[in-house]
């Protein structure tokens, strides 16, 4: 069995997943209302939280002084805050030497990469090598705060970048443009939510879509946009027009996300799609990934909600399906690692 350790930023969470019969166990800790109160996550804050955190969870996963059926732990080392990553490693080590169990490093973006799989093999395990061939090779889609990433995963299992923001992520994006909307923390969700009762034709945003010859998304004009058409709104027209501002802004990140993505399977030969990262949880970007895999007839692999955001569940998955992407030996916090 697996123990997966997850504290790249502001969740403390573990996992166990016995390869033979899929997750055993997910427990994690969330500190959103903390850091509510500040408008975002507090590094120190969030650090101090883990250390706090993980021995509660400890217990309510039945983990004790000995390892049990645990036979390897894997732990998120970057990217993330540095604080939040050094002491997720710490820990996992002192278990590591008080059970004598070897204990490996997982990127973080790997596990989202892989996270859309982790319902195939829950549903057969014993089959789970056959039916993630068919899928491969995968074009897949991380999509959250800090990363916006478009990627190919091969037959072999190898991961290859082929676009991502040279600004800010979309989920960034969507944060700062809720802060200028006035929305409270987390601010993504918060656009979603108002979204829903709006109008996405009333306003035009840009979409900022690249020619399919560039593999990039960029996302501050949109930001930028957003500033200045609320600049010349009063109050009171600002509150009468939100859902249908916040319903626009998030149409035009949607359509830039799927716009390249489209490009990309045009220009490729791919067997699935694949969409991971907290805004993946977005329902209008599910629906709208959905769709577009259905025009191009291949299956949409969409992780599941609870795994979308930082969890240690794909964590301990990656360290099973990806093992040559696997941290060993000494190795250290990578606050600024890539995909590949």
């Amino acid at each position: 069995m697996i123990l997966g350790i997850e504290s790249s930023c502001d969740e403390s969470a573990l996992a166990r997943l016995d390869p033979a019969r899929g997750l055993c166990g997910e427990w994690v800790h969330s500190q959103i209302a903390l850091h509510k109160l500040y408008g975002g996550v507090v590094p120190d804050l969030a650090s101090r939280e883990h250390l706090k955190n993980f021995f509660p969870l400890m217990e309510l996963a039945g983990l004790g002084p000995e390892p049990g059926a645990i036979r390897q732990i894997a732990v998120t080392n970057g990217p993330g805050l540095a604080g939040c990553l050094a002491l997720g490693i710490a820990f996992a080590r002192s278990l590591g030497l008080a059970w004598g169990v070897p204990v490996v490093g997982v990127n973080h973006l790997r596990g989202h990469a892989f996270s859309p799989f982790i319902a195939a093999h829950a549903a057969s395990p014993a089959e789970f090598e056959g039916a993630l061939a068919a899928y491969l090779p995968q074009l897949g889609l991380i999509v959250s705060g800090g990363n916006t990433i478009l990627f190919e995963i091969d037959v072999n299992r190898r991961l290859s970048v082929l676009a991502e923001t040279v600004d800010d992520a979309a989920g960034e994006a969507l944060d700062k443009g809720a802060k200028l909307l006035g929305l409270p923390y987390p601010g993504g969700p918060q656009v979603e939510r108002i979204a829903a009762g709006g109008d996405a034709s009333v306003f035009e945003f840009p979409k900022a879509i690249a020619p399919r010859n560039e593999r990039r998304f960029s996302f501050s004009g949109l930001k930028t946009s957003l500033r200045y058409r609320i600049e010349k709104m009063s109050d009171a027209e600002l509150a009468a027009s939100l859902p249908d501002l916040c319903a626009g802004y998030q149409k035009a990140v949607i359509d830039q996300l799927v716009g390249k993505t489209r490009h990309l399977i045009q220009a490729g030969h791919y067997k699935s799609l694949g969409l991971s990262g907290g805004v993946s949880n977005n329902r209008a970007l599910r629906s709208a990934m959905e769709r577009l895999a259905k025009r191009y007839q291949m299956p949409c692999l969409i992780a599941q909600p609870q795994h979308t955001g930082d969890n240690a569940a794909m964590i301990a998955f990656a360290a099973h399906v990806d093992p040559g992407g696997l941290a060993t030996g000494d190795f250290s916090i990578e606050p600024a690692l890539r995909l590949a």
